[in-house]
Formats: structure tokens, C-alpha cells, sequence
């Protein structure tokens, strides 16, 4: 049996764990090799239910270690590369900005170029049996910058980054952007908006909430509390992802949306309705919200037109916000073990 052979990087992370289980149950044909530093927001435990799976290998490495990404293109002969390694938090790129500009502009250059120059020739020369060979690199909204209380982020939305986060990463999809453009390279960028459910780390927002809630501390809310999100269930992003790397059109952006707005407030609510049902203590968790300082350049509004990859290539999101939160509190909720 002839496999088909993919390198995903960051796929120790939230959405790329949870992308190369979806891969790997989906296609019984597929090899993964994933790589990943291992940073703070890397978790091998993210990936126990596959770790002795034989069409899996994870490799310990930084995406800005060249030699050790071609070492890996001349083992393995890639026939894609998924990319959603990068540094994503912007509470953090505000205080340390340094690691965004290396790992989310320089690290993703590093792939692209080895990547090129193992499937091609010169510009819009592919090396034979290479011309399939796809390059997915994995972005976001944030790029487009904020909103308005109306209005939709498309493809064509011209980009304003207002974080160290969000400019590092347009800087990504703009290098991604030449390669297909100059060189003639297979590449396809998506942008998606919020995503939760099973595996993320900690520190995110909704994580946040509900382990705060259940440890009976503060639940912190930027600001008023009316800051929107279009939220995403990862696991819509994953097939997402999936169609578009199967067969989305080459130098192509699709936009990944769960048309989900929900502001921060209303997901601490809901969040505690939930957990005052299934949890249930003597005073509601509502009344363990409370209001910090806002973050620096906290953009007010995100939300994603998905119509493209809807109409297109006939994606659809499976769950909305009201379904798959319970899903991920119910997953949270094992993970803090606080199960009675």
C-alpha cells in the first residue's frame, strides 16, 4: 500500500492535535509527521490516543532550524505540508514580541523555501510528481484587523493588524502569498475565526471561564465585556482545513467562520448556566464574574463571511456555539477532574 506522506507542524497544539486525529481516523492511506517545539502551548498528551498509531511519527523541532527541516524533507518526501505552527497569543506578543517576528515570519519562510525547492525545479517548474504537492498554511481573522458593530471579514477585506500577533502572521500570509505568485508554488491559505473546544490550552479565554468557575476563583472579562467573536468548534475547522487542502484552488484564501458572534460576557454567562446545571453549587457561578483592565489595542469585533468555502467547496460547520460549548465544558470539566 502506497501512503501518502504529510508534515504538520505545531501539531502538538490545540487545533493541530486535534487535526492530525481527524486525519488519521479519516484517511486510512495518510502517514503524519509531526513536528513541534513543545512550547508552553505544546502538549503530547493532546495526542495519547494516537501516540503508538504506526502512521505516526512526532519529531521534536523548531520550524526555524532549516537544516533539520530539510533533514526531515530528504527522509520523508513530503507530499504536503499543513502549517499552524506560530505563536498565537497576543496578551503574550504584547509583551514579548520578539518570538512572534521569528517563529510566525521566519519559521514559515524556513518551510516554505525548503518546501520549494524540494517540489520545483525553478519558478513555475515542478519536479516531476511534485506538481500535487501542497503547501496549507494556517492563519487568521486578526489579520483584517476590527470591526464595527456591522460588516463581515472576506477574502478580499484588506488587511490592518492592530497586535505584534496579527502583524507577524499577515507577514506570514503575505510570504506564503509570493511563493505562489512568484515561483508558481501550490500553496493555500485559510483564516479562520475563534476556535475552542477539546484541548486548548489553558489560557484561552473560554478554558479560562470554566476553570476559573470551577475552582471558585474571579472569572476575568476584559473591559465591559463586549468585545465579539465569531466562534468556531475545532473540530468544523478541521474538516475545513481538510476540504481545502483536498481541493481548494492553488494561491487561494479561504475564511473559516462558525457564524457564531457571541460577545465575552455572553460566553461567561452561558458558560456559568451551563455549569449551574450539570455542577451545581450553593450560589450560581455568575457571580464569580468580574471586569479587569482591558487588553492594549483590544479589537472590538471579528467575524468571518465563510461563504466562499460554503459555496465553493461545499463546507458547512456541524455545530453551533450552544452545542459545542457543552461538548468542550463537558471535556474540560474530565480534564480539571472535578467530575462528582
Amino acid at each position: 500500500m502506497k501512503y501518502k506522506v504529510l508534515l504538520v507542524t505545531g501539531g502538538a497544539g490545540f487545533i493541530g492535535s486535534n487535526h492530525i486525529v481527524y486525519l488519521l481516523n479519516k484517511y486510512r492511506t495518510l502517514r503524519i509527521v509531526n513536528l513541534d517545539k513543545l512550547t508552553y502551548a505544546g502538549e503530547l498528551s493532546n495526542l495519547a490516543e494516537i501516540s503508538s498509531n504506526d502512521r505516526y511519527t512526532f519529531v521534536k523541532g523548531d520550524i526555524c532550524d532549516r537544516e533539520m527541516i530539510q533533514t526531515l524533507f530528504n527522509e520523508y518526501q513530503f507530499d504536503g505540508v499543513i502549517h499552524f505552527a506560530a505563536e498565537s497569543h497576543v496578551d503574550n506578543s504584547i509583551e514579548a514580541p520578539d518570538e512572534f517576528i521569528r517563529t510566525n515570519i521566519f519559521g514559515t519562510f524556513n518551510l516554505l523555501d525548503v518546501a520549494k525547492n524540494e517540489w520545483m525545479d525553478g519558478p513555475f517548474k515542478h519536479k516531476e510528481g511534485s506538481i500535487h504537492k501542497r503547501f496549507l498554511h494556517i492563519s487568521t481573522d486578526e489579520v483584517y484587523g476590527t470591526l464595527g458593530a456591522t460588516g463581515l471579514f472576506t477574502e478580499d477585506t484588506p488587511y490592518a493588524p492592530n497586535s505584534p500577533y496579527s502583524a507577524s502572521k499577515a507577514s506570514s500570509d503575505f510570504i506564503v502569498r509570493s511563493y505562489f505568485h512568484t515561483y508558481g508554488m501550490n500553496v493555500v491559505t485559510t483564516n479562520c475565526s475563534n476556535n475552542y473546544g477539546p484541548k486548548q490550552h489553558d489560557e484561552k479565554l473560554i478554558p479560562t471561564i470554566i476553570r476559573k468557575a470551577i475552582q471558585g476563583e474571579q472569572i476575568p472579562i476584559y473591559g465591559d465585556g463586549l468585545n465579539i467573536r465569531d466562534w468556531l468548534y475545532v473540530l468544523d475547522h478541521c474538516s475545513g482545513i481538510d476540504i481545502a487542502f483536498q481541493q481548494g484552488i492553488s494561491g487561494d484564501t479561504y475564511n473559516i467562520g462558525g457564524k457564531n458572534e457571541r460577545n465575552n460576557l455572553y460566553i461567561a454567562n452561558t458558560i456559568c448556566e451551563i455549569l449551574d446545571e450539570i455542577l451545581p453549587k450553593d450560589a450560581s457561578y455568575k457571580e464569580q464574574i468580574g471586569f479587569v483592565s482591558d487588553r492594549p489595542g483590544h479589537d472590538f469585533r471579528y467575524a468571518i463571511d465563510a461563504a466562499k468555502i460554503e459555496n465553493d467547496l461545499h463546507w458547512e460547520a456541524n455545530e453551533n456555539f450552544e452545542t459545542g460549548i457543552r461538548k468542550t465544558i463537558n471535556w474540560y470539566i474530565k480534564k480539571y477532574k472535578t467530575v462528582k
